[in-house]
């Protein structure tokens, strides 16, 4: 049986709730809670599969891993923590997680988009300070309705295509911009540049991968284009964002709010505006954290390993 450690497991099981059984019946598995950069080296010989969850993997590290290192699995979508480059110079296969979160993060963007149409971020603040105005006097917030209303949606992946399902029952009007249009699959949603989405929408929601063309996607120059009633919508990565003009433009009514469940960087700064914004709805990057979801997470590191073990690895990313 072949050795295998996950390296950062609280990051996964912060309540204790998940069964790992199924994981330790296919590896001779070991689990650390957390592991800083100095102890990786040290865990990881020895073993041949690393599991982390958004744990920094960078250059170095990698290249000081041990020679009995074959894969490292992201437990996870996302990969940008990881040198994918320096694992394919070392010979090490890198796979992630893909589609283990598809309802539970589609529907927080929709919750979001459901909240800011009613200005619920304004309302609970108003509460909060004693004002009960909403109550004894003409609604003093904007209230809307979403049908007719325009999704704008960057990438379309399997969570997008989730939100933009859930948004079409709401009476929302779709338009996509994606590198692989495929609008013959998708009847009923518009494939747009990135402007005319961006000039178009009511709200827009990003569902792109981080990387090198990605990062800072949304800044000052693109918010510009967006309409002064929009709403951003957050749920990927916060590096999507250049958060300082995304800021600024939130300050300026440049933009009507935004959801945001990802920030640049995690956790933000206890004194970020963002935290004491009256248009804005921030959470801590929960899309995925519900339990049934990481569970389904711990079954879809199982299979990512077994299919490894069996020579045939799917979701390799590099």
């Amino acid at each position: 049986m072949i050795q295998a450690c996950f390296l950062n497991a609280e990051k996964l099981d912060f309540h204790q709730d998940l069964d790992f059984s199924a994981l330790a019946s296919l590896v001779d598995y070991t689990s650390f809670s957390s592991s800083r950069p100095d102890q990786i080296l040290e865990r990881a010989a020895g073993q041949e599969v690393l599991i982390c969850k958004e744990l920094p993997l960078g250059k170095a590290l990698i290249e000081g891993l041990s020679d009995s290192v074959k894969l490292i699995c992201e437990a996870g979508t996302g990969y940008n923590n990881i040198d994918i480059a320096a694992a394919r110079q070392r010979g090490i296969l890198v796979c992630n997680v893909p589609e283990y979160s598809t309802e539970a993060v589609a529907q927080l963007a929709i919750t979001f988009i459901l909240n800011l149409s009613i200005s619920l971020p304004r309302q609970l603040q108003m509460l909060h300070g004693q004002n009960f105005d909403n109550f004894t006097k003409a609604v003093q917030v904007p209230l809307a309705e979403l049908r007719g209303k325009t999704l704008g949606v960057i990438g379309f992946g399997a969570i997008a295509q989730q939100t933009a399902r859930i948004a079409q029952v709401l009476g929302m009007e779709i338009l996509v911009h994606t590198r692989t249009p495929r609008p013959e699959a998708h009847p009923g949603i518009g494939f747009e540049s990135l402007d005319n989405v961006l000039r178009t929408s009511d709200y827009l929601t990003l569902h792109c991968p981080l990387n090198g063309d990605t990062r800072h996607l949304i800044n000052r120059e693109r918010l510009l284009m967006m309409k002064p009633t929009a709403f951003l919508i957050n749920t990927s990565r916060g590096g999507l964002v250049l958060e300082a003009d995304l800021i600024e433009a939130l300050q300026n009514c440049v933009i009507a709010g935004a959801g945001l469940d990802v920030q640049d960087p995690e956790p933000p700064e206890p004194d970020n505006p963002l935290f004491r914004m009256e248009n804005v709805l921030l959470t801590p990057h929960i899309g995925w954290r519900r339990r049934e979801t990481r569970q389904r997470l711990v079954g879809k590191v199982v299979e990512t390993i077994a299919a490894y073990l069996q020579g045939d690895p799917i979701h390799g990313v590099n």
